[in-house]
């Protein structure tokens, strides 16, 4: 039986952005996507969602003193 890894209590959420919201995160961070970090395509949790090269993912963890803290990462092969 194949376990659901996006379930498990330390995978945080992953989310792909749409083009429109990837645009705007990358004019708020005033970056390149080029420059976000990476995740590989065969990540397990990148698969999981089906993430393809060229996506921006947001990822966001629970954090004991900010709450919530949220990341992007750019896809790659």
């Amino acid at each position: 039986m194949k376990k659901d890894i996006l379930k498990h209590k330390l995978v945080p959420d992953h989310t792909i952005l749409s083009e429109t919201e990837a645009k705007k995160v990358v004019k708020d961070l005033k970056v390149h996507p080029e420059q976000l970090p990476k995740i590989k395509v065969d990540d397990p949790v990148a698969k999981a969602i089906e993430a393809k090269p060229g996506d921006i993912l947001q990822i966001t963890r629970k954090s004991h003193t900010a709450g919530k803290f949220v990341t992007y990462r750019l896809v790659l092969e």
